[in-house]
């Protein structure tokens, strides 16, 4: 049975209720987590009203701003998660962010900066937060991330994007390297396309979600619940021999290929 009670969770990522971040959020705290939760701070306060309205549900325990451009920022939230929790068994990471302009056109005209950006907020943030989390994930732990098919094969109007994916798995190779001497296990859940605010981006989104519908084997897309059941299934103890690993929750949509056609009905 999945239980993950007694088990502190920090869920980084949401945004509004079509975060993938909220789906997991959701089934961490229907299966008993202690759930904490991070929001991108902004100068207005809305994006910390509108987050702290959504989860108020779930009764974080834990409510920080988290910038992860912000290294102060983040060695705080780490600080509060230690002396209010003494220790850390969850860790999801929902982050990622790229320049419009750098999603679209020639990826040989990728700005420099544009390409830093995406790195540092879809990949080695990560690294960083992971390298935060590992001091108390005393008792070992699990940490999930989110990447996505465009990090292994060319999708359209993802540029840059794929690359900080195919960075960010890597990442998870490496950290579940080093961190499973500590009994901490690192894996990544590769979602189908959802529209969400991230996703708003992607140019022609609503099409590929369509193209997902007819090629994939189930005929549909997944939703943010699926994929908070998957990411809660990584967190407890009956996946405690899995790590290093990305798990495709895409309605099988990855064994078919760009090129794929709608199966038939027979």
């Amino acid at each position: 049975m999945l239980d993950l009670t007694g088990k502190n969770a920090l869920v980084t990522g949401i945004a509004n209720n079509r975060s993938i971040a909220w789906g997991i959020a959701q089934q961490l705290h229907k299966a008993g987590a202690n759930i904490g939760i991070t929001y991108l701070p902004d100068a207005t306060g809305k994006a910390e009203k509108k987050v702290a309205d959504l989860t108020e549900p779930l009764n974080p325990s834990l409510f920080l701003p988290l910038n992860v451009q912000d290294d102060a920022q983040i060695e705080s939230a780490f600080n509060t998660v230690k002396d209010k929790w003494g220790k850390l068994d969850i860790l999801i990471h929902c982050l990622a962010f790229a320049s419009k302009d750098d999603l679209s056109g020639d990826f040989s005209k990728t700005s420099r900066a544009g390409y830093s950006l995406a790195l540092d907020i879809s990949s080695y943030s990560l690294v960083q937060l992971a390298g935060a989390a590992k001091p108390l994930m005393s008792e070992g732990g699990s940490i999930v991330t989110l990447t996505y098919l465009g990090g292994v094969k060319v999708i359209p109007n993802y540029n840059v994007m794929g690359i900080a994916k195919a960075a960010l798995e890597m990442n998870v190779r490496y950290l579940a390297n080093e961190l499973g001497q500590n009994n901490i296990r690192v894996n990544a859940i590769s979602a189908g396309p959802i529209r969400t605010l991230a996703s708003s981006a992607v140019g022609g989104i609503l099409d590929m979600i369509h193209h997902v519908e007819e090629v994939a084997p189930l005929r549909r897309t997944v939703t943010q619940i699926e994929v908070g059941n998957t990411a809660a299934f990584l967190c407890s103890d009956l996946s405690s021999g899995i790590t290093g690993q990305v798990i495709y929750v895409d309605a099988g949509y990855e064994i078919m290929g760009m090129t794929g056609s709608k199966p038939s009905a027979g």
